[in-house]
């Protein structure tokens, strides 16, 4: 019931916003040569929202280009990463902030996708700000037993959920 009544009022506390991702830096892991990262590069440039890909093969670093007016959300890096055969090490997006005021276990919402940060301050966001997704499948297993543990506190953090997000401000 607890559980039930924070989930509630973080909903409440949510605010409604155009959350709309322009560039993604993703860490590819699994991968042992350059093929690999041409399988995963291909996946991404097929994206018709994508604008560009640049690979650095020595960290397995992709850094994709988003078009204006795409909807995207982190769960399509995910699922790109993944057709090709990989996973996901790491995921920091770029988004724009119009005076949003973040802080621990608010979300920032759009139409179809929330960005909850975790282990926030409280700060009001202006520009372009890199967020990293830190949910299961967007770090490595490693990682997210880490996070598990210290974000307890955050009961939407342990479901598996495709629309929310944990985000943390780099």
């Amino acid at each position: 019931m607890k559980n039930f009544i924070i989930i509630i009022l973080s909903s409440l506390f949510a605010i409604q916003a155009n959350a709309q991702i322009s560039k993604a830096e993703l860490v590819a892991t699994g991968l042992t040569c350059s093929m690999c990262s041409n399988a995963i590069n291909k996946q991404f440039k097929a994206m018709p929202e994508v604008e560009s890909v640049t690979t650095d093969l020595n960290k397995n670093t992709f850094t994709i280009n988003l078009k204006k007016g795409n909807s995207l959300s982190p769960k399509s890096f995910k699922d790109k990463v993944e057709k090709a055969g990989f996973f996901v090490g790491s995921l920091v997006l770029t988004l724009p902030f119009d005076n949003f005021k973040a802080g621990d276990n608010v979300a920032y919402k759009s139409k179809e996708t929330a960005y909850i940060f975790v282990d926030t301050k409280s700060q009001t966001l202006k520009g372009e700000v890199k967020v990293q997704v830190l949910d299961k499948g967007f770090v490595t297993q490693k990682e997210y037993k880490k996070l598990e543990k210290s974000f307890n506190k955050y009961p939407s953090y342990a479901v598996n959920n495709d629309k929310n997000f944990h985000v943390k401000t780099l």
